[in-house]
């Protein structure tokens, strides 16, 4: 028995002729005739009898018969479910991301203008965390997917595709005479206040040591948590900040310019979400916006 039968048998049911039927169906009348026989003989049970040329279906036919309208009408529901969910007109109920806290300002709302578009059926949830905090909330599956910067191995539990890398720059006031510079070292940061981030953290730790092999005494007058404070404090003249390129390119709005920074270093970043787990289509459609906006934000101006 399949569905192409059970569609038979509710056409027939409603137009009593093989030959309505096959037009209704777009079939022709012998084969019409072909499922209604192999449907009978799949249910040992007749359906229809032959009176004068009509079909006159048996009672058993119209109790099968309501059967078979319930399980087409939730085929065709389901067929339209999946239709929704591929275009976006339905989806899991939320989708949850979590980002780096310097992306809220305007990473993230630019990201999310054509999704919330294209998928009108989808809640999105977004988490602005530290690296160890995304990490944390992907492999206890509190979210679905999070951006992060790459620092070391991760476990197991989490999968992690690159999708972005930066380098080391120094960013000042686009007035200051630094700004003349092609490049910044440790030395021409000599008595210039410094905005630094990361206190702790191994990439800040690493900054710090280059300083004192450089015998440079860091002259720090703000210390800030995120990328995106560290960039605002700069465009307002309280000192000079050294960063990741990855970041410096969302606040090119600002009155700011950044540097290569030496001693030069790279980092990467990455898409991560909870290995072996699929991710619904609005969440790989969610990720697809954030490598698309990853692409713009980065591009050269």
């Amino acid at each position: 028995m399949n569905i192409k039968q059970l569609e038979v048998l509710r056409t027939l049911l409603a137009t009593g002729s093989t030959v309505a039927s096959a037009k209704a169906m777009g079939l022709s009348q012998s084969g019409v005739s072909r499922m209604l026989q192999q449907l009978e003989s799949d249910l040992s049970i007749t359906l229809f009898v032959r009176d004068k040329g009509r079909l006159i279906p048996t009672p058993e036919a119209t109790v099968l018969g309501r059967d078979a309208q319930n399980v087409l009408l939730a085929i065709e529901r389901m067929s339209g479910h999946a239709e929704d969910l591929r275009n976006g007109a339905a989806g899991p109920e939320i989708v949850r991301i979590g980002l780096p806290s310097s992306m809220w300002e305007n990473f993230a709302p630019a990201m999310l203008i054509d999704y919330v578009r294209d998928f009108p059926g989808v809640r999105i949830e977004t988490f602005f965390e530290t690296t160890t905090a995304i990490t944390k909330l992907v492999e206890e599956r509190v979210i679905d997917l999070g951006f992060l910067r790459i620092e070391g191995e991760t476990g197991p539990s989490i999968a992690i595709d690159t999708v972005a890398s930066g380098e080391s720059v120094c960013v000042v006031p686009e007035n200051h005479p630094l700004a003349e510079l092609p490049e910044i070292n440790i030395t021409h940061l000599r008595n210039v206040p410094l905005i630094l981030i990361g206190r702790q953290r191994p990439n800040r730790m690493a900054l710090d040591q280059a300083f004192k092999r450089a015998g440079v005494k860091q002259m720090v007058k703000i210390e800030t948590h995120t990328n995106s404070s560290a960039c605002s404090y700069v465009a307002h003249g309280l000192g000079v900040t050294i960063i990741s390129s990855f970041y410096a390119n969302l606040y090119r709005h600002l009155p700011v310019v950044h540097r290569p920074f030496v001693p030069r270093a790279t980092q990467e970043f990455g898409l991560v979400r909870a290995a072996g787990v699929p991710l619904s289509i609005a969440a790989q459609a969610l990720s697809g916006a954030l490598k698309k906006q990853i692409q713009l934000s980065q591009r050269e101006q």
